[in-house]
């Protein structure tokens, strides 16, 4: 190594424990590549999880702006290098990638590489990965390798280790897919039992009214009046409901575009103007953008529910690191003690939860006709 091997041992072990810090398989790969380009001070490494198909299920890079990989496109194929790691699950050490007869050539936009080290990453006798660095930054002679026997070895003690931290991230997430499958099958039965006591009383409303419209059309129009009432009480429960039966497609989309598209759809169904803004946030970990996400939908549908509001705002800055959440209506407002004192808590129980579980904080300012604005921080990755 490079280093010193005071400096190396700390790096390495600093490497290890930021690999078993995470949970979230995003956050896992993400790890990983960071950590191994720059223990071995490469210019680029990736990682790609194979798919059933012949491509990458997942493929995360680092060294590569954004603006670079959205021109480099598609992601790629299991072919050349790549698949040779794959499927004949050796170290591959490479003075000139481009040199090499299995190299079938990269997109244009695609950065140059030469020198090249990768291993697979396996489980067992199970191949779930493969990861590779290019380019490493030290002088190379003509036709040599810049990266070592050593670099070789401590990559090889990376790829076990991450291994077993993407293999506790996944199944992580299976437990987390079965809590979340559990929950939504009793939030059916609610929804169900809720929505159907609202359509029964709804229907027996309607045909008292249909028997009181000749005779009675005083209290027949009485009970037209109910019949609105619970129709939107009805309506109500099915948007709440919604909400929290459908995951936000946070992988696929990013935080800013799954808020952005949840406004939008909410400034359709309601008569309040809904809008949001988001500046400068980069992506943060998984479990703090599920946390941002269920905070910003249940203080807009306390705003949109309770509040009488003509204008809820929505935004999403960047800081630092992390990112602060606001959600600002002009409606009723309330006495956040008051509140607290006759045991009702518009959900601040659940967002501050929430919130302190995703290392952030929650803070809520409001007083009876002066709105609420409900704040969220997150310190980022």
């Amino acid at each position: 190594m490079s280093h010193g091997p005071r400096s190396g041992l700390a790096a390495v072990s600093s490497a290890l424990l930021a690999m078993s810090r995470h949970l979230e398989v995003r956050d896992v790969l993400k790890t990983i590549v960071a950590s191994a380009r720059e223990l071995l001070d490469a210019q680029y490494a990736a990682l790609g999880v194979p798919d059933d198909h012949g491509g990458f299920a997942q493929f995360v890079v680092d060294g590569v702006s954004d603006e670079q990989w959205k021109a480099i496109g598609p992601l790629p194929r299991q072919h050349g290098i790549l698949a040779a790691m794959l499927h004949e699950a050796r170290a591959e050490r490479l003075a000139d990638v481009r040199m090499d007869p299995r190299f079938e050539g990269w997109p244009s936009a695609h950065p140059d590489m030469v020198d090249f080290l990768g291993l697979p990453v396996r489980d067992g006798d199970e191949v779930i990965g493969a990861l590779f660095l290019a380019n490493k930054n030290c002088p190379k002679p003509e036709g040599t390798c810049g990266f070592t026997e050593d670099d070789e070895e401590l990559l090889g003690i990376l790829a076990q280790h991450a291994a077993i931290a993407l293999t506790n991230a996944r199944l992580y997430e299976r437990s987390r897919e079965l809590t979340i499958a559990e929950e939504r099958s009793r939030l059916a039965h609610e929804l169900h039992d809720a929505v159907s006591q609202k359509l029964f009383s709804l229907r027996l409303t309607a045909q008292a009214a249909a028997r009181l419209v000749d005779r009675d059309p005083s209290r027949a129009k009485g009970e037209l009046q109910q019949v609105a009432a619970l129709a939107a009480e009805a309506a109500d429960e099915l948007r709440a409901a919604v909400v929290e039966l459908r995951p936000a497609a946070l992988d696929e989309d990013g935080l800013v575009a799954t808020l952005r598209t949840q406004v939008q759809v909410l400034d359709r169904a309601h008569s309040a103007r809904v809008t949001f803004a988001g500046r400068g946030v980069k992506a943060l970990p998984a479990s703090q953008e599920e946390a941002v996400l269920r905070v910003a939908q249940e203080a807009l549908h306390n705003a949109l529910r309770h509040s009488d509001a003509d204008h809820v705002a929505v935004t999403l800055d960047r800081r630092g690191s992390g990112a602060v959440l606001r959600v600002t209506d002009d409606g009723s407002g309330f006495d956040p003690k008051a509140v607290r004192r006759a045991g009702r808590h518009l959900g601040l129980v659940s967002m501050r939860d929430r919130a302190s579980g995703a290392g952030g904080t929650l803070t809520v300012e409001s007083a009876p006709g002066k709105g609420t604005t409900i704040e969220m921080e997150v310190p980022g990755g």
